[in-house]
């Protein structure tokens, strides 16, 4: 699992704490199978790396800050702790967010049926919008199967795919559609599922220009 994380000490716990929950799930299921949490420190200057220590998974340390460079170096370390362990699935969440509990069991099972890329959905916490914002946003997204959504925080995919593109590019922002364009386009078998949803928060506050902070700025302008 890689997640990129830029000053997070305050959501980065619940965020660790639902993977963690989600791991259990997967090895209750399937004790053969091995996984690790990659939390990709970008630029961080407060205390981001210190719950990472105190949850016990794996920190990786960027200076580019930029999310598609972070998400890229995550995913290369996975593949490198991988070694040869066999076929490497990716699952990709952001440090703002919340998985639910069979979020990896999820993305096993479509792997295992073929799929080498899995698109995920996304919805803020209600608590952090006002209803005038959080209705904007339901009008605006489909969170059933087929939906047409990309989010870095709700992705899932094999390293042969990823490969095959060319990975994330460094950019500083959308890095995630474009990888998913780029898998559609080299027709990569692929599946939009609403049955993973990811909850991610509603500030307002960018960590990435023209993100999803932004995005939701944008809807109470």
């Amino acid at each position: 699992m890689v997640v990129p994380a830029r000053d997070e000490e305050v959501l980065l716990p619940a965020c660790l704490e639902s993977v963690r929950v989600a791991r259990d799930a997967l090895h209750l299921a399937h004790p053969e199978m091995h996984t690790e949490v990659f939390v990709v420190l970008d630029v961080c200057h407060d205390d981001t790396a210190g719950v990472v220590a105190r949850h016990g998974v794996r920190a990786v340390t960027s200076r580019a800050g930029n999310v598609g460079a972070a998400r890229a170096l995550g995913v290369e370390t996975a593949a490198e702790w991988a070694g040869d362990r066999g076929a490497l699935w990716i699952a990709s969440t952001d440090a703002d967010s919340v998985v639910p509990p069979h979020w990896l069991l999820t993305q096993v099972r479509l792997a295992a049926e073929g799929r080498d890329l899995v698109v995920g959905t996304v919805s803020p916490r209600p608590v952090d919008l006002s209803p005038e914002v959080l209705a904007a946003w339901h009008a605006r997204h489909t969170l059933s199967d087929g939906h047409e959504h990309v989010h870095g925080a709700n992705l899932g995919f094999s390293l042969d795919a990823y490969l095959h593109v060319g990975g994330f590019a460094p950019l500083p922002v959308h890095e995630d559609v474009e990888l998913v364009e780029a898998m559609r386009c080299a027709s990569l078998d692929w599946v939009a599922t609403g049955a993973i949803a990811v909850t991610t928060s509603g500030r307002r506050t960018a960590r990435a220009p023209l993100g999803f902070a932004s995005y939701l700025e944008g809807l109470g302008a």
